[in-house]
């Protein structure tokens, strides 16, 4: 069977350790994937070049065709790696905001759905903003968040030895959503741009 795998990245910099743990952990799930015998697709999304299309669309409720194609392939998605910067012991705004615009247009969207969750940030002290501030979130949007998350701070991208400690977390998470990925169908497709019929809003009636 085919597979999709979303990734939202959301970064600021370019290049940036978000998208360099995003990276590993879509490369690490890909590979997982593959070894339980489905293809696979990364579609990778970077939030910040969807910035302004957001606020946009929070303005005007509708989104610009680029953001649209991004929301498209998260909802489409059979699995979806999110990985944000730490800002303030939290989940940056903007990636709030890209999983907001998704939640206003369907809110279904991540109903059952894989999540392996990822942060980055200046020092290990922040890590437990995976469990505070990012787990309860999908885990409002209804999605199936992995039991390992995985967080990155400066000193686990240097160095031989610490890198092996990051490269763990990351193979256990990627097996875990290969894992919930393979043993569900696909996601049925659907267009969450197009209307409820009139007569089934009669009837919800």
């Amino acid at each position: 069977m085919r597979r999709t795998i979303a990734v939202v990245s959301a970064g600021l910099g370019s290049p940036s350790s978000s998208r360099l743990l995003a990276d590993r952990l879509s490369a690490a799930a890909e590979r997982e994937v593959r070894e339980l015998g489905d293809e696979v697709e990364v579609r990778v999304i970077e939030v910040r070049d969807h910035a302004h299309d957001l606020v946009d669309n929070l303005i005007s409720g509708y989104p610009a065709a680029d953001l649209k194609g991004a929301l498209e392939t998260v909802i489409g998605a059979d699995g979806l790696i999110a990985v944000t910067p730490t800002f303030t012991a939290s989940y940056s705004g903007l990636f709030k905001t890209f999983f907001d615009v998704l939640d206003l247009l369907d809110d279904d969207a991540l109903a059952d759905k894989p999540v392996l969750i990822g942060a980055t940030g200046g020092t290990a002290r922040h890590s437990l903003v995976l469990e505070n501030t990012i787990r309860p979130l999908f885990t409002y949007l209804r999605g199936v968040v992995m039991p390992t998350s995985v967080f990155a701070a400066p000193e686990d991208w240097g160095g031989a030895a610490v890198p092996d400690l990051l490269a763990h977390r990351i193979d256990r998470a990627a097996a875990q959503l290969a894992g919930e990925i393979h043993r569900r169908d696909a996601p049925v497709a659907r267009d969450p741009f197009e209307p409820t019929p009139f007569a089934d809003l009669l009837g919800a009636g």
